[in-house]
């Protein structure tokens, strides 16, 4: 009988991000939406106040799904400063072979956030996890288009969004948030076919540990 995964548990999914404003926090909520909507248990986890269960969380999750506002090109201080508190995990190959994903916010149009989505994607790399893209074509390139297209600001990397700076958290457009949700969506799809096939498939050996000096 073909395996078809039903005795593969839910894939479990954490929403790893930092808000400054509030816009994040509410895609973030909208990302986590479209995993639960695909089967995934889902955790929400703010950087700024994690906790130790909050670390152990982390370390047994399927799939993260990191977000960031874009601030000057970048990622926040927040999230960088999450980021460098993962060193010994990163060293240790704690997250290796996790799925991620990722998404980002700025006041501008465009606003540099393939820079924070492209930071986002080398810190998951750094970790030896599967990244996966946003999954959509460009909405609003056309004349038939429309600012309400997923995808309206045509990233690919993962979800790009943007939100007035002087609009509050429950103003953020509602494309941007329906992309989100398609992006956890898709990550938990993913997550599950990725847990299926390793069901069924020996897992690639890991390398021995690097020799580089941790501190």
């Amino acid at each position: 009988m073909p395996h078809n995964g039903t005795d593969i548990a839910a894939p479990t999914v954490a929403v790893v991000y930092h808000s400054g404003f509030g816009h994040t926090a509410t895609l973030a909520d909208a990302v986590a939406a479209g995993a639960r909507d695909a089967g995934a248990e889902v955790s929400i986890v703010a950087v700024d106040t994690l906790t130790e269960d909050d670390w152990n969380l982390l370390d047994g999750v399927d799939a993260m799904i990191f977000g960031s506002a874009t601030y000057m090109g970048n990622v926040s201080a927040g999230f960088q400063a999450f980021a460098e508190q993962t060193g010994r995990r990163c060293m240790n190959g704690a997250w290796r072979d996790k799925v991620a994903g990722g998404f980002t916010n700025s006041g501008a149009k465009s606003g540099d956030k393939f820079a924070t989505l492209s930071s986002l994607a080398v810190f998951a790399a750094q970790h030896h996890m599967h990244w996966v893209s946003l999954g959509l074509g460009a909405g609003w390139n056309s004349s038939t288009g429309s600012e309400n297209d997923l995808n309206r600001l045509g990233f690919w990397l993962g979800a790009g969004t943007q939100t007035d700076v002087d609009a509050g958290p429950a103003d953020v457009h509602p494309a941007d948030v329906a992309t989100c949700r398609h992006l956890g969506a898709r990550i938990a799809l993913v997550t599950r076919q990725l847990n299926i096939g390793r069901s069924v498939s020996p897992a690639a050996p890991v390398p021995a540990a690097s020799s580089a000096p941790t501190r």
